[in-house]
Protein backbone atom coordinates (compact mmCIF):
# COMPACT_ATOMS: atom_id res chain seq x y z
CA UNK A 1 0.00 0.00 0.00
CA UNK A 2 1.30 3.25 -0.69
CA UNK A 3 -0.07 7.39 -0.06
CA UNK A 4 -0.34 10.05 -2.50
CA UNK A 5 -2.08 12.98 -1.52
CA UNK A 6 -5.89 13.57 -3.33
CA UNK A 7 -8.07 15.94 -3.26
CA UNK A 8 -11.37 16.74 -4.28
CA UNK A 9 -11.49 20.36 -5.84
CA UNK A 10 -15.54 20.64 -6.60
CA UNK A 11 -18.61 20.17 -4.09
CA UNK A 12 -20.39 17.40 -5.57
CA UNK A 13 -23.94 18.58 -6.39
CA UNK A 14 -27.45 17.18 -4.65
CA UNK A 15 -29.13 14.90 -7.11
CA UNK A 16 -32.68 14.59 -6.29
CA UNK A 17 -35.09 11.16 -5.81
CA UNK A 18 -36.37 10.44 -9.17
CA UNK A 19 -39.65 8.24 -9.30
CA UNK A 20 -37.99 4.81 -10.29
CA UNK A 21 -35.34 5.60 -6.74
CA UNK A 22 -38.60 6.18 -5.11
CA UNK A 23 -40.66 3.07 -5.61
CA UNK A 24 -37.33 1.16 -5.13
CA UNK A 25 -37.66 3.01 -1.34
CA UNK A 26 -41.42 1.91 -0.74
CA UNK A 27 -40.95 -1.53 -1.88
CA UNK A 28 -38.13 -1.97 0.58
CA UNK A 29 -39.65 0.06 3.86
CA UNK A 30 -37.31 2.44 3.09
CA UNK A 31 -40.08 5.31 2.54
CA UNK A 32 -42.02 6.86 4.94
CA UNK A 33 -44.40 10.07 5.87
CA UNK A 34 -42.83 12.37 8.17
CA UNK A 35 -44.80 15.50 10.35
CA UNK A 36 -41.51 17.40 9.66
CA UNK A 37 -39.39 18.19 6.52
CA UNK A 38 -36.02 18.89 6.51
CA UNK A 39 -36.71 22.66 4.45
CA UNK A 40 -38.89 23.43 8.17
CA UNK A 41 -35.91 23.21 10.80
CA UNK A 42 -33.86 25.92 7.95
CA UNK A 43 -36.59 28.18 9.92
CA UNK A 44 -34.05 29.29 12.65
CA UNK A 45 -33.53 32.97 14.11
CA UNK A 46 -29.81 32.71 14.47
CA UNK A 47 -27.29 29.75 15.54
CA UNK A 48 -24.36 29.91 18.10
CA UNK A 49 -21.09 27.55 17.67
CA UNK A 50 -21.39 24.10 19.30
CA UNK A 51 -17.55 23.82 21.08
CA UNK A 52 -16.32 20.68 22.30
CA UNK A 53 -15.08 20.02 26.18
CA UNK A 54 -11.89 21.77 25.38
CA UNK A 55 -13.41 24.55 24.06
CA UNK A 56 -12.45 24.08 20.26
CA UNK A 57 -15.37 24.60 17.35
CA UNK A 58 -16.89 21.35 16.26
CA UNK A 59 -18.27 23.11 13.03
CA UNK A 60 -21.32 22.49 14.39
CA UNK A 61 -24.19 25.18 15.42
CA UNK A 62 -27.32 25.36 17.63
CA UNK A 63 -30.22 26.79 15.99
CA UNK A 64 -32.27 29.07 18.16
CA UNK A 65 -36.18 28.34 17.17
CA UNK A 66 -38.63 31.28 17.86
CA UNK A 67 -40.02 29.70 21.23
CA UNK A 68 -43.34 29.06 19.79
CA UNK A 69 -42.11 26.75 17.43
CA UNK A 70 -39.65 24.69 20.28
CA UNK A 71 -42.95 22.14 21.52
CA UNK A 72 -44.16 21.41 18.31
CA UNK A 73 -40.79 20.77 16.60
CA UNK A 74 -39.77 18.47 19.32
CA UNK A 75 -42.98 16.49 19.49
CA UNK A 76 -42.18 15.89 15.76
CA UNK A 77 -38.64 14.92 15.90
CA UNK A 78 -39.91 12.33 18.70
CA UNK A 79 -42.54 10.90 15.96
CA UNK A 80 -39.92 10.34 13.39
CA UNK A 81 -37.23 9.05 16.02
CA UNK A 82 -40.22 6.78 16.97
CA UNK A 83 -40.66 5.61 12.85
CA UNK A 84 -37.18 5.19 12.65
CA UNK A 85 -36.69 2.86 15.57
CA UNK A 86 -40.01 0.95 16.33
CA UNK A 87 -41.60 1.26 12.83
CA UNK A 88 -44.09 4.22 14.44
CA UNK A 89 -44.36 2.83 17.93
CA UNK A 90 -44.82 5.82 19.91
CA UNK A 91 -44.38 4.17 23.18
CA UNK A 92 -40.82 4.34 22.68
CA UNK A 93 -40.47 7.97 22.87
CA UNK A 94 -43.06 8.52 25.99
CA UNK A 95 -40.55 9.43 28.07
CA UNK A 96 -37.96 10.63 25.81
CA UNK A 97 -37.35 14.53 25.70
CA UNK A 98 -35.07 16.26 22.44
CA UNK A 99 -32.15 17.50 24.22
CA UNK A 100 -30.85 19.73 21.48
CA UNK A 101 -30.87 20.02 17.93
CA UNK A 102 -27.50 20.66 15.88
CA UNK A 103 -26.52 21.95 12.32
CA UNK A 104 -23.87 21.76 10.33
CA UNK A 105 -22.80 23.88 6.63
CA UNK A 106 -19.76 21.72 6.58
CA UNK A 107 -21.44 19.04 5.31
CA UNK A 108 -22.75 18.58 1.65
CA UNK A 109 -26.18 17.62 3.13
CA UNK A 110 -25.68 20.14 5.54
CA UNK A 111 -27.24 17.95 8.38
CA UNK A 112 -29.23 18.65 11.31
CA UNK A 113 -28.25 16.19 14.45
CA UNK A 114 -30.64 15.86 16.81
CA UNK A 115 -29.77 14.34 20.60
CA UNK A 116 -32.65 12.31 22.02
CA UNK A 117 -33.04 11.57 25.92
CA UNK A 118 -34.47 8.99 27.94
CA UNK A 119 -35.95 11.06 31.00
CA UNK A 120 -35.88 8.37 33.37
CA UNK A 121 -32.41 7.24 33.27
CA UNK A 122 -30.38 9.94 30.92
CA UNK A 123 -29.67 7.57 28.17
CA UNK A 124 -29.02 9.41 24.89
CA UNK A 125 -29.39 8.69 21.51
CA UNK A 126 -28.60 10.69 18.77
CA UNK A 127 -30.21 10.81 15.02
CA UNK A 128 -29.94 12.97 11.59
CA UNK A 129 -32.22 14.71 9.60
CA UNK A 130 -30.86 15.60 5.83
CA UNK A 131 -31.51 16.87 2.40
CA UNK A 132 -32.28 13.90 0.55
CA UNK A 133 -29.64 13.01 -1.96
CA UNK A 134 -29.88 10.37 -4.51
CA UNK A 135 -25.79 9.74 -4.31
CA UNK A 136 -26.16 9.26 -0.47
CA UNK A 137 -28.98 6.90 -0.85
CA UNK A 138 -27.47 4.53 -3.06
CA UNK A 139 -24.47 4.84 -0.86
CA UNK A 140 -26.49 4.17 1.99
CA UNK A 141 -28.31 1.18 0.19
CA UNK A 142 -24.62 -0.29 -0.99
CA UNK A 143 -23.64 -0.39 2.27
CA UNK A 144 -26.65 -2.07 3.17
CA UNK A 145 -26.04 -4.38 0.69
CA UNK A 146 -22.77 -5.30 0.24
CA UNK A 147 -21.16 -4.56 3.43
CA UNK A 148 -20.79 -6.56 6.67
CA UNK A 149 -22.51 -3.52 8.09
CA UNK A 150 -26.58 -2.91 8.61
CA UNK A 151 -27.65 0.96 8.27
CA UNK A 152 -30.98 2.36 9.31
CA UNK A 153 -32.98 5.70 7.47
CA UNK A 154 -35.77 6.77 5.81
CA UNK A 155 -36.84 9.01 3.07
CA UNK A 156 -40.09 11.60 2.37
CA UNK A 157 -39.47 13.24 -0.56
CA UNK A 158 -36.48 15.90 0.31
CA UNK A 159 -36.12 14.91 3.60
CA UNK A 160 -33.52 12.21 4.45
CA UNK A 161 -33.48 10.74 8.37
CA UNK A 162 -30.14 8.58 9.40
CA UNK A 163 -29.65 6.50 12.04
CA UNK A 164 -26.15 7.54 14.33
CA UNK A 165 -23.51 4.74 13.47
CA UNK A 166 -21.56 5.08 16.77
CA UNK A 167 -18.17 4.47 16.98
CA UNK A 168 -15.02 6.52 17.33
CA UNK A 169 -14.27 9.23 14.36
CA UNK A 170 -11.17 7.52 12.46
CA UNK A 171 -9.17 10.55 12.92
CA UNK A 172 -9.58 10.96 16.78
CA UNK A 173 -8.71 7.04 16.87
CA UNK A 174 -5.22 7.61 14.93
CA UNK A 175 -4.20 9.86 17.22
CA UNK A 176 -5.40 8.71 20.35
CA UNK A 177 -5.38 5.14 20.55
CA UNK A 178 -3.16 3.74 18.11
CA UNK A 179 -0.45 3.94 20.97
CA UNK A 180 -2.66 1.89 23.16
CA UNK A 181 -0.31 -1.08 24.45
CA UNK A 182 -3.20 -3.92 24.49
CA UNK A 183 -4.09 -3.01 20.12
CA UNK A 184 -2.99 -5.27 17.76
CA UNK A 185 -1.70 -3.05 15.29
CA UNK A 186 -2.01 -6.02 12.81
CA UNK A 187 -5.86 -6.39 13.16
CA UNK A 188 -6.28 -2.47 12.84
CA UNK A 189 -4.24 -2.91 9.61
CA UNK A 190 -6.12 -5.72 8.13
CA UNK A 191 -9.29 -3.92 8.69
CA UNK A 192 -7.98 -0.84 6.87
CA UNK A 193 -6.89 -3.06 3.61
CA UNK A 194 -10.49 -4.62 3.76
CA UNK A 195 -12.41 -1.22 4.08
CA UNK A 196 -9.93 0.34 1.03
CA UNK A 197 -11.10 -2.70 -1.07
CA UNK A 198 -14.93 -2.66 -0.24
CA UNK A 199 -14.73 1.38 -0.90
CA UNK A 200 -13.10 0.71 -4.33
CA UNK A 201 -15.38 -2.17 -5.57
CA UNK A 202 -18.14 -0.33 -4.36
CA UNK A 203 -17.05 3.18 -5.93
CA UNK A 204 -17.60 5.04 -2.37
CA UNK A 205 -15.49 7.99 -2.28
CA UNK A 206 -13.97 10.20 0.17
CA UNK A 207 -13.02 8.26 3.55
CA UNK A 208 -10.98 10.43 5.12
CA UNK A 209 -10.34 9.53 8.93
CA UNK A 210 -13.09 12.17 9.91
CA UNK A 211 -15.84 10.54 7.93
CA UNK A 212 -15.59 7.03 9.16
CA UNK A 213 -15.67 5.94 12.47
CA UNK A 214 -14.04 2.42 13.94
CA UNK A 215 -15.53 -0.24 16.45
CA UNK A 216 -13.87 -2.17 18.80
CA UNK A 217 -15.45 -4.99 19.98
CA UNK A 218 -13.53 -6.90 22.93
CA UNK A 219 -13.22 -10.50 22.36
CA UNK A 220 -12.16 -12.98 24.30
CA UNK A 221 -8.19 -12.76 24.14
CA UNK A 222 -7.76 -9.95 22.00
CA UNK A 223 -10.12 -6.70 20.32
CA UNK A 224 -11.56 -6.63 17.26
CA UNK A 225 -11.99 -4.05 14.78
CA UNK A 226 -14.33 -2.84 12.50
CA UNK A 227 -14.05 0.60 10.16
CA UNK A 228 -17.48 1.73 9.02
CA UNK A 229 -18.23 4.84 6.88
CA UNK A 230 -20.72 7.99 8.30
CA UNK A 231 -20.71 9.27 4.78
CA UNK A 232 -21.92 8.28 1.71
CA UNK A 233 -22.47 11.96 -0.35
CA UNK A 234 -19.40 10.77 -2.32
CA UNK A 235 -21.01 7.58 -3.84
CA UNK A 236 -20.28 7.22 -7.45
CA UNK A 237 -19.80 10.57 -8.77
CA UNK A 238 -15.81 11.39 -9.27
CA UNK A 239 -13.74 10.26 -12.11
CA UNK A 240 -10.71 9.90 -10.51
CA UNK A 241 -9.93 6.34 -8.64
CA UNK A 242 -7.85 7.77 -6.06
CA UNK A 243 -11.13 9.07 -4.49
CA UNK A 244 -12.11 5.39 -4.03
CA UNK A 245 -9.18 4.66 -2.42
CA UNK A 246 -8.54 5.80 1.46
CA UNK A 247 -5.14 4.76 1.34
CA UNK A 248 -4.40 7.92 -1.59
CA UNK A 249 -5.85 10.75 1.40
CA UNK A 250 -3.68 12.15 3.93
CA UNK A 251 -5.90 12.17 6.09
CA UNK A 252 -5.42 8.44 6.24
CA UNK A 253 -1.67 7.91 6.62
CA UNK A 254 -1.46 7.14 9.96
CA UNK A 255 -3.15 3.78 8.87
CA UNK A 256 -1.51 3.37 5.59
CA UNK A 257 1.56 4.05 7.84
CA UNK A 258 0.26 1.23 10.39
CA UNK A 259 -0.34 -1.39 7.58
CA UNK A 260 2.88 -1.12 5.55
CA UNK A 261 4.76 -1.40 9.19
CA UNK A 262 2.68 -4.72 9.68
CA UNK A 263 1.67 -6.11 6.79
CA UNK A 264 3.78 -7.97 4.23
CA UNK A 265 2.67 -7.48 0.87
CA UNK A 266 1.64 -11.33 0.78
CA UNK A 267 -0.84 -10.51 3.35
CA UNK A 268 -2.38 -7.70 1.82
CA UNK A 269 -3.53 -9.86 -1.18
CA UNK A 270 -4.91 -12.20 1.24
CA UNK A 271 -6.66 -9.75 3.37
CA UNK A 272 -8.11 -8.45 -0.24
CA UNK A 273 -9.08 -12.03 -1.60
CA UNK A 274 -10.85 -12.57 1.76
CA UNK A 275 -12.99 -9.02 1.41
CA UNK A 276 -13.48 -10.02 -2.22
CA UNK A 277 -15.23 -13.37 -1.07
CA UNK A 278 -16.90 -12.22 1.57
CA UNK A 279 -18.40 -9.17 -0.58
CA UNK A 280 -19.09 -11.43 -3.77
CA UNK A 281 -21.26 -13.81 -1.22
CA UNK A 282 -23.15 -11.04 -0.24
CA UNK A 283 -23.93 -9.92 -3.52
CA UNK A 284 -24.91 -13.61 -4.56
CA UNK A 285 -27.07 -13.66 -1.62
CA UNK A 286 -28.92 -10.39 -2.41
CA UNK A 287 -29.04 -10.83 -6.18
CA UNK A 288 -32.52 -9.73 -6.45
CA UNK A 289 -32.23 -6.80 -4.32
CA UNK A 290 -29.11 -5.91 -6.66
CA UNK A 291 -31.25 -6.18 -9.73
CA UNK A 292 -33.74 -3.82 -7.97
CA UNK A 293 -31.20 -1.16 -7.56
CA UNK A 294 -29.67 -1.32 -11.00
CA UNK A 295 -32.85 -0.96 -12.36
CA UNK A 296 -34.17 2.16 -10.44
CA UNK A 297 -30.94 4.04 -11.10
CA UNK A 298 -30.43 3.08 -14.79
CA UNK A 299 -32.03 6.35 -15.95
CA UNK A 300 -30.62 8.12 -12.83
CA UNK A 301 -27.83 11.08 -13.95
CA UNK A 302 -25.62 11.17 -10.77
CA UNK A 303 -22.20 12.12 -12.37
CA UNK A 304 -20.49 13.37 -15.83
CA UNK A 305 -19.65 11.63 -18.87
CA UNK A 306 -16.41 12.41 -18.54
CA UNK A 307 -15.82 10.90 -14.87
CA UNK A 308 -17.13 7.82 -15.96
CA UNK A 309 -14.68 8.05 -19.06
CA UNK A 310 -11.92 8.79 -17.13
CA UNK A 311 -13.16 6.07 -14.04
CA UNK A 312 -13.43 3.39 -16.70
CA UNK A 313 -9.47 3.84 -16.96
CA UNK A 314 -8.80 3.96 -13.55
CA UNK A 315 -10.50 0.62 -12.67
CA UNK A 316 -9.30 -1.14 -15.75
CA UNK A 317 -5.87 -0.57 -14.30
CA UNK A 318 -6.37 -1.19 -10.92
CA UNK A 319 -8.35 -4.37 -11.14
CA UNK A 320 -5.85 -5.34 -14.37
CA UNK A 321 -8.89 -6.13 -16.44
CA UNK A 322 -9.87 -4.15 -19.91
CA UNK A 323 -13.67 -4.98 -19.82
CA UNK A 324 -15.36 -1.51 -18.60
CA UNK A 325 -15.33 -0.12 -22.72
CA UNK A 326 -19.67 -0.99 -22.56
CA UNK A 327 -19.89 0.78 -19.17
CA UNK A 328 -22.38 3.69 -19.46
CA UNK A 329 -22.88 4.69 -15.81
CA UNK A 330 -21.57 4.57 -12.01
CA UNK A 331 -24.08 1.45 -11.92
CA UNK A 332 -22.31 -0.61 -14.57
CA UNK A 333 -19.04 0.23 -13.02
CA UNK A 334 -20.05 -1.73 -9.62
CA UNK A 335 -21.44 -4.59 -11.54
CA UNK A 336 -18.35 -4.98 -13.74
CA UNK A 337 -15.85 -4.03 -10.91
CA UNK A 338 -18.29 -7.46 -9.40
CA UNK A 339 -17.79 -9.42 -12.16
CA UNK A 340 -13.88 -8.89 -12.15
CA UNK A 341 -13.97 -9.80 -8.94
CA UNK A 342 -16.00 -13.10 -9.66
CA UNK A 343 -13.37 -14.09 -12.62
CA UNK A 344 -10.37 -13.31 -10.22
CA UNK A 345 -11.81 -15.34 -7.30
CA UNK A 346 -12.27 -18.34 -9.54
CA UNK A 347 -9.13 -18.30 -11.69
Amino acid sequence: MRSNEVRISKKKPIFPVIPSLKRYLHSYQRAANLPLRYSELLHFDETVPVLDKNGNDTLWESPLYPSHEIDRIHERLKIIYAKLKASGNYRVVEHKAIERIEYCTFGNTHPFRVKIVNRLNDVYDYFYVKQADASRIYGLELEEILSPNQVNYLVDGDTLIEEHIAGIPGDVFASHRFDKSDYNHRRIAKEFVKFNERCVITLLGDMRSYNFVVQITPDFDDFQFRIRSIDFDQQGYEGNVKIYLPQFFRDNYAYVQISMANLTEKTVLQYQQEERSSLIQRARMERHRIADLRDASSDHVITTDENINRLKKGLAKYFKEDNYDHCKTMTDLIEQNLRNVINQIGS
